[in-house]
């Protein structure tokens, strides 16, 4: 409490879902109003000032009011004025809801460059996964303020362990297709999305398969493939086997497989 408290978040910067920027003060005096609160002489804030808006790209707006920014430049602005102080932390609260998707991107690669060229920590408060697979690097999903799940991106995205943390990031849909083979659920990472890991599979096992649904997205600028599968086989005593074999060769091709739903025995 008190003085270590007060240290401890001068080391934290804080951007807001809503900007929070004094309407009165124009772009420069809003990054410069935490520096004047830490007594810092006029010269080295005009510098510092300076460096920061010429970082977000708004060093031709440093005498223009909020009003006449528009969402995109307000967030930088927001963004600036977070960096003022030299953080450890950078904390965005829901950073990029009040923003259209254009502006949101442009605002995730900013932070992206700001964590890679100043070194600052980023911390992430989304329910937006595409900001989420966009910048992060490891992830904690939080229910009733307990951690259900946490690990990294890529790993939680292609791997999740239970069904809320499928809640959170998005089930798997069954296709509204009649079924007539075994169905599968195949998400391609790890660099198994640049191959030709199907084809490889219908060619070993003399297989056809009938591909229902599928999406390709990027995480931490990764292709990542999701497909939902249909593997047509005659039933027989050696069904199951052969099913089993295949799932095998997807592991081993560094596929991720789940069974939607059997028909064969």
């Amino acid at each position: 409490h008190g003085k270590p408290l007060r240290q401890a978040r001068q080391g934290i910067g804080m951007i807001f879902q809503n900007f929070n920027l004094l309407s009165s003060k124009t772009v420069y005096e809003n990054v410069a109003f935490p520096l004047r609160l830490q007594n810092m002489d006029s010269e080295a804030i005009h510098e510092r000032v300076m460096m920061l808006l010429e970082k977000v790209e708004l060093s031709d707006k440093a005498k223009a009011y909020p009003i006449n920014l528009s969402g995109g430049q307000k967030q930088r602005v927001g963004i600036a004025r977070a960096l003022a102080n030299a953080p450890d932390v950078l904390l965005c609260d829901e950073a990029t809801s009040a923003l259209d998707p254009k502006t949101t991107k442009q605002i995730l690669e900013l932070l992206k460059r700001i964590n890679q060229e100043l070194g600052v920590t980023l911390v992430v408060i989304t329910h937006e996964m595409d900001v989420i697979k966009s910048i992060c690097n490891r992830v904690a999903i939080l229910e009733s303020g307990k951690v259900i799940a946490e690990g990294g991106t890529i790993e939680l995205f292609t791997r999740p362990t239970d069904e809320k943390t499928r809640h959170f990031l998005g089930e798997v849909d069954n296709p509204l297709i009649p079924q007539i083979g075994e169905r599968l659920a195949l998400t391609f990472a790890e660099g198994s999305a640049k191959f030709p890991v199907l084809s490889r599979i219908i060619r070993k096992f003399e297989v056809d398969i009938n591909i229902l649904s599928g999406t390709i997205e990027s995480i931490q600028d990764q292709p990542v493939g999701k497909l939902v599968v249909e593997i047509e086989l005659e039933a027989s005593p050696n069904t199951s086997k052969k099913i089993k074999a295949i799932i095998e060769a997807l592991h081993a091709e560094n596929v991720v497989v789940e069974t939607i739903s059997e028909v064969l025995s």
